[in-house]
């Protein structure tokens, strides 16, 4: 198998990806937490993602993914307080907890295949790991890294001599510098492995310890130790993960098993609106349905996100949103021209496209560049259309365009009846009556173009 490079945010730098099993690759997503729609920001991340899995598969590997669905656990704050997003919603939406979370994840679940993202082997709740979280819970206590306060059973940070491990260098984490402490914390980075349940009436479990709910840290140590063992080979998320939960992940893993949860943990950064960061109070969040309603097509999202890397910030614009719509129509098109070609293909010209594309997306995931040689691929005057079909359909298992399913689409009998009316008046020389006709005939979702053979009609997609 040729080298695939990745960014391991473990090491800060560009690695050969090895596997722990020569052929299989185990990877463990963080998935949503099921309180409100997902935004296009999140959605990026879960993009990424995909393109990750399917540049895996596309080099030969199998590919076992574990994504978790959080339906209890993560409070308004990443620092254990507050209420929990997924009680809060119930309250404003006067449903009981389970109905938010059945409710959002099957949105959230919708919007991934309206954007090509390929479901993960595995999808596993928070509530339904509940016992096994406590279990991993007892372990860390046996092992003297926990203590319990007022409102709950904390991890003991400074037990760790290597916490912080995914952390910047020189980095430190002072008191209500970056976190909010809680009253009885022993050391500002310590977080809840258990919360108690005070008036709390929903989504509370018996422990050991008293009536309560895991923590949000916690449940993806234990769903991902669960399905994949430890250590498995990829952890992925977005960036704003890396300092609280991916460390804290980490710090429970090595505390409980002695082991690193994953060998490879891989990050996408921001998605930015009009140069700013996504945030209710600026009015800037926007959903897949936002987009959908405004006349997108849900891929024109995804080539959007494909043309910057996943480790640089990205910029979303409407204009810059259309000029993808475009671009994507475009594709459609050609698409379904190059299908007619039957000529015969010249092997070697494939291979050493292939063999370009191949290398561009084993660096690091590049498919800014890989959508450049896309291009370049299709304006080459020296390979067929058939050659160039080939190579599409070759990109778009990475891309996930879903290209292959394009097909032409059928001509009603009105719009026939138009173009034969365009063409009378065409041959009588009156030009207003048939641009006149055109314009009809566009509004109706289909364009001309004027051959020698002849007028030649396409779908506007």
């Amino acid at each position: 198998m040729r080298k695939i490079f990745l960014f391991n945010t473990l090491s800060r730098k560009k690695e050969v990806f090895l596997p722990i099993k020569k052929k299989e690759v185990r990877i463990y997503t963080c998935g949503p937490t099921v309180y409100w729609f997902p935004h296009i920001g999140n959605l990026r991340t879960y993009i990424f993602e995909d393109v990750l899995k399917r540049v895996l598969i596309y080099n030969g590997y199998k590919v076992k993914h574990v994504m978790n669905i959080t339906d209890v656990g993560h409070l308004v704050s990443d620092q254990d307080v507050g209420e929990d997003k997924i009680l809060l919603a119930a309250k404003r939406e006067k449903k009981s907890a389970k109905e938010i979370a059945r409710f959002y994840e099957k949105k959230f679940k919708e919007n991934l295949k309206k954007l090509n993202v390929l479901e993960p082997t595995v999808w596993v709740r928070a509530t339904a790991t509940i016992k096994d979280q406590v279990n991993f819970i007892k372990i860390l206590e046996k092992k003297g890294f926990t203590y319990i306060i007022e409102d709950g059973v904390y991890f003991d940070t400074s037990k760790l001599k290597k916490y912080g491990r995914l952390w910047p260098k020189g980095m430190k984490i002072l008191p209500g510098a970056r976190v909010e402490m809680v009253r009885g914390k022993k050391n500002p980075t310590d977080f809840a492995l258990w919360k108690f349940a005070k008036e709390r009436k929903e989504m509370v479990w018996q422990s050991p310890w008293g009536k309560g709910f895991p923590g949000w840290h916690t449940e993806c140590v234990v769903m991902a130790k669960k399905f994949l063992g430890i250590p498995f080979d990829i952890h992925c998320g977005g960036i704003d993960h890396i300092l609280i939960h991916h460390t804290n992940e980490i710090a429970q893993a090595e505390a409980g098993f002695s082991k690193i949860l994953a060998n490879y943990w891989l990050h996408s950064e921001f998605l930015l609106v009009e140069g700013k960061k996504m945030a209710k109070s600026l009015g800037n969040i926007f959903t897949l349905d936002d987009l959908i309603q405004k006349g997108f097509d849900p891929l024109s999202f995804r080539y959007f996100c494909l043309q910057a890397h996943y480790r640089s910030k990205i910029n979303f614009s409407f204009q810059s949103l259309k000029s993808c719509d475009i671009a994507l129509k475009n594709l459609k098109n050609l698409i379904i021209e190059f299908k007619k070609n039957k000529d015969r293909i010249n092997n070697l010209k494939v291979k050493n496209y292939k063999k370009k594309f191949l290398k561009i997306i084993n660096n690091d995931l590049d498919t800014p560049k890989a959508i450049a040689l896309m291009w370049e691929m299709i304006n080459d005057k020296l390979l067929s259309e058939r050659e160039k079909y080939v190579l599409l359909l070759d990109f778009d298992q990475v891309f996930g365009l879903n290209l292959a399913k394009i097909k032409p689409s059928k001509i009603p009998s009105q719009i026939k009846k138009l173009l034969k009316e365009r063409e009378k008046y065409r041959k009588e020389k009156k030009w207003e009556m048939a641009d006149k006709i055109r314009e009809e005939i566009e509004k109706k979702g289909f364009k001309i173009e004027d051959t020698k053979e002849g007028p030649i009609l396409k779908k506007i997609f």
